[in-house]
């Protein structure tokens, strides 16, 4: 496992240069990676990191008339410390003494919400978030390469992509791809854990816990009594990969309903969880209409929930892992590609259903090393009900070997599908 910092971002590739006309809102949680990838891409940019209290006062001090000037093409970091600030970004660039900004930060509700007062129409919003399989097996003298769901969802056949896959890889190819998986089982995607050994991990993400609560949460919102959150946060990631119902979270953590949701938002904003939502559709009437929750991190969900670096990998883990490595390709490159669940009232369910462009691809997730024919039994059903729309179904799993397990129906391992 490659131990340093300078890992490639997808993030970079999407964001715009410096030389266009724009402002650019980079955001997601504390420790992914923004300033270093927003200093790397504008390197020729001011910095200002407004946790600093001199910059805070320093920019304060400059009228609007004269931010274009004194200020002008800058990096604003952590700009919801100073959200006043944005008043005057838009004063300068309305009057076209501005062409580009770039502002960071991981507040999102402060961030959206005085950019929606301040900023609506002139920003483009972009996200960061922990590294992807993809971004860790990239070779670091090369550009990043597409990782194999980007074909499939590009494609309008999307199963004849895994026609021209390798049945297996070998040698170095295939160590990489499964180091780096491990990795993000055990430790979670946050690039500064790169440059640690185990015995420091932990203790990292301990006191990322620490931070998150201090930080993060103190912006989103001023709880006078930490407890009541923490305990619903750990419920909360204990249900990670399953249906969530407000009404029984509320009360194994002993706070209201409207409590519940109002936290979860704020684990949402912070881009702590995820809630997958399912696909409702009217092709049956007895489709399920209660989210999923999901934590966006594995590394923060096992430390969170004390949950072993050696514990076997069991189903809602493994789907956490999957849902997570989905929704950050799909959120990084802005994706037009939807992503649902599905399940009826009866009992049919589909772990994830990828709405494309062209049509549906079902994936079912199963954490183990084999699959068969009667792991497609619920795609098979959903597929009928679909029809034409029916693109194809993969089961996505743990083991080494890429194949057809009948017509229509492909065994993906999951390293394979992200890296």
């Amino acid at each position: 496992m490659r131990e340093h910092l300078q890992v490639k971002r997808w993030a970079e590739q999407v964001l715009p240069a410096a030389d266009l006309r724009g402002l650019v809102l980079l955001t997601g949680a504390r420790q992914t990676g923004k300033t270093t990838s927003v200093r790397r891409l504008y390197a020729d940019l001011a910095y200002y990191n407004l946790d600093a209290i001199e910059y805070r006062d320093q920019l304060s001090a400059v009228s609007s008339f004269a931010w274009g000037k004194t200020v002008g093409k800058a990096v604003l970091d952590e700009v919801q410390k100073a959200p006043e600030l944005l008043d005057k970004v838009k004063f300068a660039y309305d009057d076209g003494r501005l062409d580009f900004s770039a502002l960071l930060g991981s507040a999102q509700i402060l961030l959206l919400k005085n950019i929606k007062e301040s900023l609506a129409g002139r920003v483009f919003l972009y996200e960061l978030f922990p590294l992807m399989l993809s971004e860790l097996v990239a070779d670091e003298q090369s550009e990043l390469s597409e990782p194999l769901l980007a074909r499939l969802l590009a494609s309008d056949r999307p199963l004849d992509c895994l026609r021209e896959e390798p049945v297996v890889l070998f040698g170095y190819i295939a160590e990489r791809y499964q180091q780096a998986q491990c990795h993000l089982w055990k430790w979670g995607g946050m690039p500064g854990l790169l440059a640690l050994d185990e015995s420091m991990r932990q203790r990292w993400l301990k006191s990322y816990e620490i931070t998150y609560l201090e930080r993060d949460l103190g912006d989103l919102a001023r709880l006078d009594d930490l407890k009541p959150f923490r305990r619903f946060q750990k419920l909360a990631a204990l249900r990670s990969g399953q249906m969530l119902s407000f009404s029984e979270l509320a009360r194994d953590a002993g706070v209201a309903v409207e409590t519940a949701r109002r936290y979860m938002e704020y684990l949402r904003l912070s881009y702590q969880a995820f809630l997958l939502q399912p696909y409702a559709e009217n092709i049956t009437s007895q489709v399920v209409k209660t989210p999923k929750v999901f934590w966006m991190d594995c590394g923060l969900l096992r430390s969170l929930i004390g949950r072993s670096t050696d514990a076997p990998m069991d189903g809602h883990f493994f789907e956490t892992y999957v849902a997570a490595e989905l929704i950050k390709w799909l959120r990084t490159l802005q994706s037009d590609t939807q992503l649902f669940y599905y399940r009826t009232r009866s009992g049919l369910e589909v772990d994830f259903l990828l709405q494309t462009m062209t049509g549906f691809l079902g994936l079912e997730v199963k954490s183990r090393k084999t699959v068969s024919a009667t792991d497609l039994g619920g795609m098979k059903r959903l597929a009928a009900k679909l029809g034409e729309r029916w693109l194809g179904g993969l089961v996505v799993y743990c083991g080494d070997q890429l194949g057809e397990i009948e017509p229509g129906y492909w065994a993906v391992p999951s390293h394979r599908l992200f890296g």
